[in-house]
């Protein structure tokens, strides 16, 4: 897999880093092409304004959009900058193909927002703006796209699971767009819009969509909930903890099918296969990771590693918190499910 290029496609700056940020540390430092397509700027997001951080005093960028959007840009910079990935590129900047008329050829692709429907699940905001990236058209979408795909010729392209990890109508959004850009890339006939997508026809991606088996993420709630350090921090705080015994976001997979998310983690492949699972260690590339979610301060805080003395086979690496003031754990894995 790792003969090639990759494309990891994201809602929001910060996505990347959550989501694929140790596949994107580990490709980069093999030498390999990595690209990170953002598709909004997350301007709609909410801000963490926390004393000695860098998001200090920063408190007023949220609610306006323009300020926000343009701040969150340094934060994927920096961010990228740590993972060592030195190409990033906002799927809105891409050329669109066909006729898609002039008000939306140079169109922002924004934010659409999101609401909590339950514990760590997010649904569609009530007031999606114009622009909304949720309502963008898949097809024009996915013709710029599958304009880069057939340019760069990846090996891989990363992206969400099809409910978008924890519900984000974006993320779902960009799995679609993901999805369809594969499609258009490998059809010779394919066109968007009345325009022939640019570029000679590309088959040769595979699909990888972050997932977690969900053993796996209560093993490692619960041992982030019994580490001593982590209750202080909770306390001190006023953070909840993850709960081991809820009921999990769409990543969280209860069959997973092979055992490479099982297997990985201890030797010495930071990247291991077993049929339609690929398995990437966090470990050796933690140090980058944690400081690439620092990078992003207005949206994750408390960004840590677990000391040495918690158990290896606990699962546990690390912790950090978004803006819901939820204590979650970095697990010693990523986890992706191949589709072709």
């Amino acid at each position: 897999m790792t003969g090639g290029g990759l494309v990891a496609v994201h809602a929001h700056p910060d996505d990347e880093t959550l989501s694929t940020g140790a596949l994107l540390a580990t490709w980069a430092a093999a030498g390999k092409p990595t690209c990170v397509v953002t598709c909004t700027r997350g301007e709609r997001g909410e801000v963490l304004a926390l004393p000695g951080t860098l998001s200090e005093g920063l408190r007023h960028l949220e609610g306006d959009f323009d300020a926000l959007a343009a701040y969150r840009e340094t934060e994927l910079e920096r961010a990228l900058r740590e993972l060592g990935v030195r190409e990033q590129v906002f799927l809105d900047g891409l050329p669109a193909v066909g006729a898609v008329g002039p008000s939306r050829a140079g169109a922002l692709y924004v934010d659409s927002g999101m609401a909590w429907v339950s514990p760590g699940v997010a649904g569609p905001a009530p007031d999606a703006p114009a622009g909304a990236f949720s309502l963008v058209p898949l097809d024009e979408a996915a013709g710029r796209l599958a304009a880069l795909l057939r340019e760069r010729r990846p090996s891989v392209v990363a992206t969400y699971e099809p409910g978008g990890g924890y519900g984000h109508p974006d993320h779902v959004r960009a799995h679609q767009v993901a999805v369809r850009a594969l499609e258009l890339a490998a059809d010779p006939e394919a066109a968007v819009h009345g325009g022939r997508v640019p570029g000679e026809p590309w088959a040769g991606a595979e699909l990888l969509q972050a997932v977690a088996p969900a053993d796996e993420v209560r093993a490692a709630r619960r041992a982030l909930a019994a580490h001593p350090a982590a209750r202080s921090l909770a306390a001190a705080e006023g953070l909840d903890l993850a709960d081991p015994d809820e009921a999990l976001p769409p990543f969280a997979k209860d069959e997973l099918p092979g055992s490479a998310a099982r297997g990985a983690g201890g030797g010495s492949d930071a990247l291991l296969r077993d049929g339609d699972v690929v398995s990437c260690a966090v470990g050796p590339v933690l140090d980058r990771v944690l400081a690439a979610m620092r990078a992003f301060a207005t949206q994750v805080q408390h960004v840590a590693a677990v000391p040495a003395s918690v158990a290896p086979d606990s699962g546990l690496l690390g912790w950090y918190a978004l803006s819901n003031g939820v204590l979650a754990p970095v697990m010693e894995r990523e986890t992706y499910l191949v589709r072709r």
